[in-house]
C-alpha cells in the first residue's frame, strides 16, 4: 500500500487540514487579524509564548539562532512570527481540551452576566500558548488588550501608570508575572480585589494618601515558575490553569495549519515528522518548520514529504527524538566520559561547556521526561535508555543501580510509569 500523501499549502480547498472547529475562511481571518493587532501595537514583541506564529512583513524572515533551534525562549527577532498566526478565537486554539473547556465556561459567563472575566492565571512551560491564551480571552470578551512583563515592572509608579491608563474590560497580561517585585505586587492587591489604588502624595510629614477607582480590569498572568508566585497573589486569580505538553497528534494539527496559513507545501507524513520531534511544545514544533521550509526550498523541491523533512532535521541536528546537539552532548558525557558513574551537575556543565543554570533548567527536564536521564542523591545518571539511544552497551554499574531501585518498587515503593514506559525518573530522586 502507498504512503498516504496529502498536500497542505496550495489554498482554501485543497488538502486544508480540519483542526477544532477552525476553518479556511476563520484562519485567514485570524492571521489578517492577528497581523492588525501587531501593527497597531495592542500585543507586542516581548509576548512571545504562544501556540502558533508567523512571519512578520515582506522581508526576508533570517535567525540568527540556528545553533540553538530547540531553545523554547523565543528571541525577540521571532516575536513577529510568533504573533501573527496565533489563533485569535477559542475555537481555534489546538490541544489543551480541559482547560479549553473550563476556560470556555467562564468567559461565556462573563459575558452573559455583562462583567469583565475574572482575573486568570497561566502557568506552564514555555512554548505552550499562554500569552495566545491571554489574546483569545481579549478577542472572545471584545476588550483591549495591554501587554507587559514582570522584569518591566520596576516601581510602583509603573504599575500605577498603567492601572490609570486601562479602559473599562481591558486585559492586562504580565508575563512571568513571577518575578515583579514585593513593592509592584502589594500595589496589585487593592487594584485586583478592590479595583483601587493607593497613592502616596508628597513625602515627610505632609505626606498623604488617596485612594483612587479604577475600571474593572482583567489580570491575566502567565508563569514558567509557579513556586515562585507569593501566596497572596496566586490567591487573588479566580482561575487558574495549568498548560502541559501537547500530543504529537496536536502538534500536527498546529504544523499544518501554520503551514497552510505560510503557504507551505507539505504532506501528513511530513508534517506528523516534524511533530514528532518537536518535544510536546508548539513554538519548537513551528522553529523546526521554518528551518525544514528552509531545507526544501534550497535543497530539495520544495514539498515537506516525509523523507524531506527527515533529512532538513537531521541536517540541523534534530534526531528521531527531539535531541539536539547539546541534549546528545550531555548523554556522551554521562555514557562515554565518565562510563556511568554519577555526575554532578557543576561537573557535568562543564563537561559540556554551559552554565549549570542552563543545563538545570533548559536541558535537564526534557531528558528526565523522555526517561534518558536520572537524578540520584550521588549525582546524575545516564539511564538504560540514554545507551540504546547511542548504540552504546549499559555498563554493570547501572544495570545494578537500576536493579536495586526495581527491587526496592517490588518491596512495596511506589512506582509511578514514565514516559517510555519505565520507572518514572522521580523514582531516583530519593
Amino acid at each position: 500500500m502507498s504512503p498516504r500523501r496529502e498536500v497542505i499549502g496550495a489554498g482554501p480547498g485543497d488538502g486544508r487540514p480540519a483542526t477544532e472547529g477552525l476553518t479556511s475562511a476563520s484562519a485567514t481571518d485570524s492571521a489578517t487579524d492577528s497581523a492588525s493587532a501587531s501593527a497597531s501595537g495592542s500585543v507586542s514583541a516581548s509576548a512571545t509564548d504562544s501556540a502558533t506564529g508567523s512571519e512578520s512583513g515582506s522581508a526576508p524572515w533570517r535567525d540568527a539562532a540556528d545553533d540553538r533551534v530547540l531553545d523554547p525562549t523565543a528571541i525577540p527577532a521571532e516575536a513577529g512570527f510568533e504573533a501573527n498566526l496565533r489563533p485569535r478565537r477559542l475555537a481555534e486554539f489546538v490541544g489543551q481540551a480541559e482547560l479549553r473547556e473550563r476556560l470556555e465556561i467562564v468567559l461565556e459567563a462573563a459575558r452573559r452576566r455583562g462583567h469583565p472575566v475574572d482575573h486568570l492565571l497561566f502557568a506552564g512551560p514555555p512554548g505552550l500558548g499562554k500569552t495566545t491564551l491571554a489574546g483569545i480571552v481579549a478577542a472572545e470578551m471584545g476588550a483591549g488588550l495591554r501587554v507587559t512583563s514582570g522584569p518591566a515592572l520596576v516601581r510602583t509608579g509603573d504599575v500605577a501608570a498603567i492601572l490609570t491608563d486601562l479602559q473599562e474590560g481591558d486585559v492586562l497580561f504580565i508575563d512571568e508575572i513571577h518575578r515583579l517585585g514585593r513593592a509592584v505586587e502589594e500595589v496589585l492587591y487593592p487594584a485586583m480585589e478592590d479595583f483601587q489604588l493607593d497613592i502616596v502624595i508628597g513625602k515627610g510629614p505632609t505626606a498623604r494618601s488617596i485612594r483612587l477607582d479604577l475600571p474593572h480590569f482583567t489580570l491575566v498572568g502567565a508563569t514558567t515558575r509557579t513556586g515562585l508566585i507569593t501566596g497572596p497573589l496566586r490567591d487573588r486569580f479566580g482561575f487558574v490553569a495549568r498548560l502541559e505538553h501537547y500530543r504529537p497528534e496536536e502538534l500536527e494539527a498546529i504544523v499544518r495549519r501554520s503551514g497552510w496559513l505560510l503557504g507551505v507545501e507539505l504532506t501528513a507524513e511530513g508534517a506528523g515528522e516534524i511533530a514528532g520531534r518537536s518535544r510536546g511544545t508548539p513554538r519548537l514544533a513551528l522553529r523546526l518548520l521554518r528551518r525544514v521550509r528552509d531545507f526544501v526550498e534550497v535543497r530539495g523541491e520544495g514539498v515537506v514529504t516525509l523523507e524531506a523533512a527527515r533529512e532538513g532535521l537531521e541536517r540541523f541536528g534534530v534526531d528521531e527524538l527531539g535531541l539536539d546537539h547539546l541534549d546528545r552532548m550531555i548523554l556522551e558525557t554521562l555514557c562515554d566520559r565518565f562510563a556511568g558513574r554519577p555526575v554532578g551537575l557543576s561537573t557535568l556543565a562543564v563537561s559540556v561547556g554551559e552554565e549549570p543554570e542552563t543545563v538545570e533548567d533548559v536541558y535537564e527536564p526534557f531528558l528526565l521526561k523522555a526517561g534518558l536521564m536520572m537524578r540520584t542523591p550521588r549525582g546524575r545518571l545516564a539511564a538504560p535508555a540514554a545507551y540504546e539511544h547511542l548504540g552504546l552497551t549499559v555498563p554493570p554499574l547501572v544495570e545494578a543501580f537500576v536493579a536495586s531501585e526495581l527491587n526496592g518498587i517490588a518491596a512495596g515503593f511506589p512506582a509511578p510509569a514514565g514516559p517510555r514506559g519505565g520507572v518514572a525518573p522521580t523514582l531516583f530522586d530519593r
